[in-house]
């Protein structure tokens, strides 16, 4: 109740003062606005001069307000309104009610005239006529007898600028209604019944024999038309008229003489008139022109579906359509010889393609359609990149001449938030890689999102959603190089979400750094998560030199019986894997603080530990032997595109060697690449060898044929693609006939196990059993696998097999 309490209560003399008191200071001018005004005052009446009389101050004001003080126009709107005013126009005497007004009996009168001869509206006894005449004095006609002996004005005057005014009364369209599909009884198409066989065989001959009988009529009639012909009669140019558009305007020295062109008379006519003839339709000064004779074509004969809604066509013969001519049809010799040469643009054409030494297309063969005119056409304008030229190097000699660094590449793997890539990053860091400025800009930047502990895996973790979620998702690469090797970091990710990612890293390697938690409790949870696994696939893809890094032993205040432990159980279950103990080094690092990393740890209480550090352990290590001499393989890790190339892939290869200029082969595609220009370890080079990171840039090949996981070789000696393969298995869990994945470096597809073969000694390989039921975990067994797509494999290659998220076995093809 108390809102209306309220308004009952409402002063409203109150409020209209406010809105009043509102408005009036609203409206008042600016101290700006009343300067510019003043002034403008001031030049309008010096403008006006003694005119200025004529206007008073506050029309001044209005107009200066409403054109924005633009002097000029205000000064021309004050003489057009107050100072020199237009005189005023005569009002026009009203019309009586009930009578139309003078303009339009004009028009009326003038569309009775001109409807033409011998209209029932033209009569003077029209009913519309005498209405007109009746209803409305028109000054012009109302001095004339209604009678039928005086003759009416004419007012074609009035339109003889209209086009429509004057059509003849044998070009006027004729609109014939559609034929109506024929009704049925109430509930049903009124179509005949459904046919049996029998009667469809039948009717499928009578189609036939009407189809042979209407082509050969088709035949008949263009044997007439070819008989035909047409001779031209010498008439004067400037006489004759124009058919189609051109049929209304002629050009003689009369119209000229009255200033407009008049409407010219109805020409030839096309249509077959029995009532009219020729010589009525043509000028009396024209000589007659026969009317050539059209051969009639007749119908089609209707289709099945049309003969099923509408049932039979009648035997009556049809009403003969007047035809009508195109209105280029009889256009004169002069117009049509302005279309006989070429256009502007084929002359610009063939021009142009005389000068890119392009063969201009040549005349249309008979029977070829315009489609492939075009095609043929855009083909020979098509402009292809030229090939890049081969120097024809012997890439082995320039391999063995060189004094290059050696160069080697290492996966680094371990269970999730290990602090693989802190440790990388400070890695870098304490190399000189990475500026100390870079890292502060990184660490205000995790700073903001609350994950200041990151700043150092942001170096590697350069995605925006492994950033927000502090994970690394994808391989992360990174290069250094030290005094003999040249070194490319892979950052594998730890979760086990995203181990697919983590074998194309393994798959690239030469050997593996295992980060290891050494904190309370997270070794342990490691050992039976992903710290495992890891093991398991970097060995399985023939990675045999391994340093496992302790990380976080800072934590427990560099404990040595905490290193003694871990390294006592990550030592046991790499030998179980297949590791040798003397590849396998162990190493106590802070990967937050960079100890024992580049440098050997100043803490006191580190002081029990003298081995070497990360990088001393790194340069120890010797790559694996290179395939140089085998034939090109090479896995495309990334494709995307540069300004050199919209083909540019990266990968390592894995055997054979190759130079600018040669000629790949891309399976599973088959398709042909030029090496246009490639980079090696992030700078240009001309050639390439088995071991070598590069990035490629490919011409010749459209991006579709190029997909991540394709192998590139060589193209005399290229690898095979298939479907079905065998291979030797190590099973990590129980085999059966199933579906699974098949993985290899980047490739990744879809397959079954489809059949268990043997069971093999693990030591000498040979056959323990024949077609086992299930292979148990540990046991090593020949299997086939079915693929859904083929895939290029060859021998020798390391595949894992993964079933629902875990892995299943790996092995060799064979």
């Amino acid at each position: 109740m108390s809102r209306h309490r309220d308004i009952r209560n409402l002063d409203y003399d109150a409020v209209l003062a406010e809105e009043e008191e509102y408005s009036d200071d609203e409206d008042e001018l600016s101290p700006e606005d009343r300067a510019a005004m003043e002034q403008g005052i001031v030049e309008v009446r010096a403008t006006l001069g003694p005119a200025s009389s004529k206007v008073k101050t506050a029309q001044i004001e209005e107009a200066l307000w409403h054109y924005y003080y633009d002097i000029d126009k205000t000064v021309a709107y004050l003489v057009s309104k107050y100072v020199d005013p237009p005189s005023e126009k005569q009002p026009k005497p009203s019309n009586s009610k009930g009578k139309l007004p003078s303009f339009l009996c004009d028009f009326l009168y003038a569309s009775i005239n001109c409807s033409g001869e011998g209209s029932h509206a033209s009569e003077p006894h029209s009913p519309l006529y005498f209405k007109l005449r009746q209803d409305n004095s028109h000054p012009t006609y109302g001095a004339h007898s209604t009678s039928t002996s005086m003759s009416r004005p004419s007012n074609s005057h009035y339109f003889r600028d209209m086009p429509w005014g004057n059509i003849p009364k044998d070009r006027e369209t004729v609109f014939i209604p559609p034929a109506m599909p024929r009704g049925g009884l109430l509930g049903g198409s009124g179509a005949p019944p459904k046919m049996s066989k029998l009667q469809m065989l039948a009717a499928t001959r009578k189609k036939k024999a009407e189809e042979k009988n209407a082509k050969e009529n088709v035949e008949q009639t263009q044997a007439k038309l070819s008989e035909l012909s047409v001779e031209d009669k010498p008439v004067s140019k400037e006489n004759v008229p124009l058919a189609g558009g051109f049929s209304k305007r002629l050009k003689t020295s009369e119209t000229t003489a009255e200033g407009r062109m008049p409407l010219a008379d109805p020409g030839p006519s096309r249509l077959e008139r029995p009532s009219q003839t020729p010589a009525e339709a043509l000028p009396s000064s024209q000589p007659p022109i026969q009317p050539e004779e059209k051969p009639v074509v007749e119908k089609a004969q209707p289709s099945g579906f049309a003969l099923a809604l509408f049932g039979p066509s009648s035997t009556q013969k049809p009403k003969q359509r007047e035809l009508f001519t195109l209105p280029h049809a009889g256009l004169s010799p002069s117009i049509l010889e302005a279309f006989a040469k070429p256009s502007p643009d084929d002359v610009v054409l063939a021009a142009q393609a005389k000068a890119g030494k392009k063969v201009a297309p040549g005349p249309k063969k008979k029977g070829a359609t315009s489609a492939d005119a075009v095609a043929k056409e855009v083909k020979a304008l098509k402009i292809e990149d030229p090939l890049p030229k081969s120097r024809n190097l012997n890439v082995l000699s320039e391999f063995e001449r060189s004094k290059k660094k050696k160069s080697a590449s290492f996966v680094v793997v371990g269970h999730v938030d290990a602090g693989k890539s802190t440790m990388m990053g400070r890695l870098l860091l304490d190399l000189k890689v990475v500026d100390q400025r870079t890292v502060d800009k990184l660490r205000h930047e995790a700073e903001g999102i609350g994950k200041s502990s990151f700043a150092l895996a942001w170096v590697l973790d350069q995605r925006a959603e492994e950033r927000v979620r502090g994970v690394t998702i994808d391989i992360a690469t990174n290069r250094f190089e030290t005094e003999t090797t040249a070194f490319t970091i892979l950052d594998a990710p730890g979760h086990r979400d995203f181990i697919p990612n983590m074998i194309a890293g393994a798959s690239q390697a030469d050997y593996a750094i295992l980060v290891v938690d050494a904190s309370t409790g997270a070794f342990e949870s490691g050992l039976k998560g992903q710290t495992r696994e890891h093991s398991l696939l970097i060995r399985s893809m023939g990675v045999s030199r391994i340093i496992v890094a302790v990380n976080k032993l800072d934590t427990v205040k560099w404990s040595r019986d905490r290193f003694d432990e871990i390294k006592h159980q990550v030592s046991g279950f790499l030998s179980a894997t297949g590791f040798q103990l003397k590849n396998v080094a162990f190493v106590p690092v802070s990967g937050l603080h960079g100890d024992n990393l580049v440098q050997r740890s100043t803490d006191p209480a580190a002081a029990w530990y003298t081995g070497p550090t990360i990088v001393e352990e790194l340069d120890r290590s010797e790559p694996n032997a290179r395939a140089l001499t085998k034939p090109l393989r090479l896995t495309i890790a990334d494709v995307f595109k540069t300004q050199q190339s919209q083909v540019t892939i990266s990968g390592r290869i894995d055997a054979g060697s190759l130079q600018m200029g040669d000629a790949v082969l891309v399976q599973p595609s088959g398709e042909i690449a030029y090496v246009k220009s490639l980079l090696v370890d992030d700078e240009p080079a001309d050639w390439a060898v088995a071991g070598h990171s590069v990035v490629i840039h490919l011409s010749g090949i459209d991006p579709i044929h190029v997909k991540v996981g394709d192998i590139i070789c060589d193209q005399a000696k290229p690898i095979q693609c298939v479907d079905t393969f065998k291979m030797k298995a190590l099973a990590f869990d129980f085999l059966l006939p199933s579906p699974l994945d098949v993985h290899r470096g980047r490739l990744h597809a879809p397959g079954k196990i489809q059949s268990l073969d043997a069971l093999l000694d693990k030591a000498t390989g040979a056959v323990t059993k024949k077609k086992p039921r299930i292979v148990k975990p540990a046991s090593v067994a020949r299997i086939t696998v079915k693929l859904e797509d083929k895939v290029p494999l060859e021998a020798g290659m390391r595949i894992i097999l993964r079933s629902g998220g875990e892995t299943v076995a790996a092995g060799l093809l064979e």
